[in-house]
């Protein structure tokens, strides 16, 4: 059997880091392969899932390896309060495109146009989890499944579709881009099969992705307030689909 400090370090490269008791908690509920999963105090690990995650307690009974604190932290960039840290095979990519190309859909897609703030990225993947979105697209540089971005997403990548592609490579379904210069969002219904685009946090909308836009559509905001956090919008967005009428995860 192999070591799993050695195991860890033969799978770093390719994995997906899993940062925290939290994350590794939603990764195994939304069914992730985890070869490998260390902590510094099973004991406290397994309480805590006692307390918070009795539905995957046996799991991660099997799983946890207690390693030193040295140990523990050569193996992550940033020690996480938890002291629990795991590798996660990353989903499929083509099978991820086919779910997102697949119509009709029950939810619609997020699409967050070049953003660059990590933790943003990821608390928008962690509330389209939340709300039983089909997935979460970005366009541009930042890799989606950094792992700033899914410690950020408190390993919620699982529990729905994320993926980087080009504006030409968006999904099918009406396009609602959000804009101050848009209609106002409350006289809209968005569709199960909508694709819901936001801009970057510094610079709004690409002229490409406004282009392709069906309508543009404006959050509601006081007058003199420049904008709203990228999360928030996506939250009230996502809110007033499912208040709407939208499916969620739950029906």
């Amino acid at each position: 059997m192999t070591d799993p400090v050695t195991l860890w370090r033969e799978r770093a490269g390719g994995a997906v880091l899993l940062d925290g008791f939290h994350a590794l908690k939603h990764a195994l509920r939304f069914g992730a392969e985890v070869p490998v999963a260390v902590t510094t105090d099973r004991r406290a690990a397994l309480a805590l899932a006692e307390e918070l995650a009795a539905d995957v307690r046996e799991v991660l009974d099997a799983l946890l390896t207690e390693v030193p604190e040295r140990t523990y932290a050569s193996l992550v960039p940033r020690p996480h309060p938890t002291a629990v840290a795991a590798l996660a095979v990353r989903p499929s990519r083509e099978a991820g495109l086919r779910a997102l190309a697949d119509v009709p859909r029950r939810a619609p897609v997020v699409v967050l146009d070049n953003p660059r703030n990590l933790g943003n990225t990821g608390a928008v993947i962690r509330l389209a989890a939340g709300f039983g979105a089909t997935g979460v697209v970005t366009t541009g540089t930042v890799d989606p499944w950094h792992p700033t971005v899914v410690r950020a997403g408190a390993g919620l990548h699982f529990a729905t579709v994320v993926e980087r592609l080009a504006v030409e490579e968006l999904p099918p379904g009406p396009l609602f881009a959000l804009d101050p210069e848009g209609e106002d969002i409350r006289g809209t219904k968005l569709p199960d099969d909508a694709v819901l685009a936001f801009g970057s946090e510094r610079s709004g909308l690409s002229a490409e992705l406004r282009a392709r836009a069906d309508r543009l559509l404006a959050l509601p905001m006081r007058p003199q307030v420049s904008s709203y956090n990228l999360a928030t919008s996506v939250a009230m967005t996502l809110y007033h689909w499912s208040a709407a009428g939208g499916t969620s995860s739950s029906a």
